[in-house]
């Protein structure tokens, strides 16, 4: 089996809990392959750098997987069809970190210095 870190893009017109439930979907197709989702982070609604399909804005979501190499395609297709992701990375990794990733640092940090 492989490590994985798989970022999807959501539409910003989707609520918070919407994005949730797309992002339970998605474990479940990862499961439905024989992989796994070690750990998932929400990033939240952060703006992009450029519109993609008429939106400014969209919901980020990272789910650590454990998948075998020959079904990250299969992933690919399904991330391709479904209308509410406007984009995806799945990047290969030696092993999957434990820590929160550097988007949930940096958003621990900001609420800090609000308190």
């Amino acid at each position: 089996m492989a490590y994985y870190e798989s970022v999807l893009a959501f539409r910003q017109d989707l609520t918070e809990t919407q994005v949730k439930e797309k992002a339970e979907k998605f474990t479940g197709i990862i499961k439905e392959l024989g992989g796994a989702v070690k750990s998932s982070e929400f990033w939240g609604l952060k703006n992009l750098a450029y519109v993609i399909r008429k939106n400014h804005k969209a919901h980020y979501v990272m789910l650590n997987i454990e998948l075998p190499g020959a079904q990250i395609k299969e992933l690919e297709r399904r991330s391709r069809i479904d209308e509410d992701v406007i984009r995806f990375l799945n990047v290969r990794v030696d092993e999957l970190a434990t820590a929160p990733s550097i988007m949930m640092k940096k958003n621990a940090d900001t609420e800090e210095e609000v308190a």
